[in-house]
């Protein structure tokens, strides 16, 4: 049919009416039209499809060969369309079988997505939960994409237009192995620059993070010896040996074999947020989710 674009929703609706109930009396009371305006609706779809339709017959209508092909595509067409425009049905998270796929570096899969794990899986059991690595310049992208549904970062460099929310104010702690000869009690500030250093650098290859640039101010600096791309593998590296590093405390309390004192300093925190894309704001599901995670912290 070369005639689609004349068509609107509402003459097809008639015709799936017409085809159904084969008489224009009947049709206009279940389309809550009068009569004229159903034979009206009638002539165009005559007119668009090149074909009659629908015939007299001694009962009513009877519809032609077009009309009986139309039939089943046309009921399937509307009720897809019908279920497409339909309002957004509750997500039940104990039937829904969603994946859903979020970015975290190992500090936010430590502090954020394990403590909202064991809620997750019993409230939604049939559901699947894929952490992916976090590559901030990576972010707006994947967001926009569906590539991922959340992601987790520092609020500061976070991609902007993404919707945001603050999940806690983390604070740095200095740690080092359990039984430590120089974290008896807490160090002086000579002594903390004098120790052995770790720093992890998500980029990779830096020796420089936020407690240097706090030492900068008081024109000082610290023997910075070890970089690492991971929380997890910093740790390791702590419980064995003399080295020490400024942690986020929620990373260092729930880290055995290590002792956590004060710095001598004041280093600056950061905000932990989660952000998502505008297309997953309203989404019944992935609200759940983001009041999932947020409610277990």
């Amino acid at each position: 049919m070369n005639n689609f674009n004349r068509l609107d929703l509402n003459l097809l609706v008639t015709l799936d009416t017409l085809l159904a109930e084969r008489n224009v009396t009947r049709a206009a009371e279940r389309l809550n039209l009068s009569q004229p305006s159903v034979s009206v609706q009638l002539a165009k779809l005559r007119e668009a499809f090149n074909d009659p339709l629908l015939l007299p017959a001694q009962r009513g209508m009877r519809p032609t060969a077009r009309a009986d092909e139309l039939r089943e595509p046309l009921r399937e067409a509307l009720q897809a369309l019908g279920r497409a425009v339909a309002p957004t049905r509750p997500f039940d998270p104990a039937e829904a079988t969603t994946t859903w796929r979020v970015a975290a570096a190992d500090y936010a899969e430590s502090a954020i997505l394990l403590p909202a794990l064991a809620r997750l899986r019993a409230e939604a059991p049939h559901t699947r939960l894929a952490v992916v690595e976090a590559v901030p310049s990576r972010m707006a992208r994947q967001l926009e994409n569906s590539e991922v549904d959340l992601f987790f970062h520092t609020s500061v460099g976070a991609a902007p237009g993404l919707h945001h929310r603050v999940l806690f104010h983390e604070r740095y702690v200095l740690a080092g192995r359990a039984g430590h000869p120089r974290l008896k009690r807490r160090p002086t500030l000579a002594q903390f620059c004098a120790l052995e250093h770790v720093v992890v650098s998500l980029g990779g290859g830096g020796f420089a993070g936020p407690t240097d640039e706090a030492l900068a101010r008081q024109g000082l600096t610290r023997r910075v010896v070890l970089s690492v791309p991971h929380f997890l593998f910093m740790m390791s590296a702590l419980a064995g040996t003399d080295m020490v590093a400024m942690l986020p405390e929620r990373l260092a309390r729930g880290a055995a074999g290590l002792r956590i004192i004060e710095a001598p300093l004041e280093v600056p925190g950061y905000e932990m947020a989660m952000l998502w894309h505008e297309r997953k704001h309203r989404d019944p599901g992935h609200r759940w989710l983001r009041e999932r995670i947020a409610g277990s912290l």
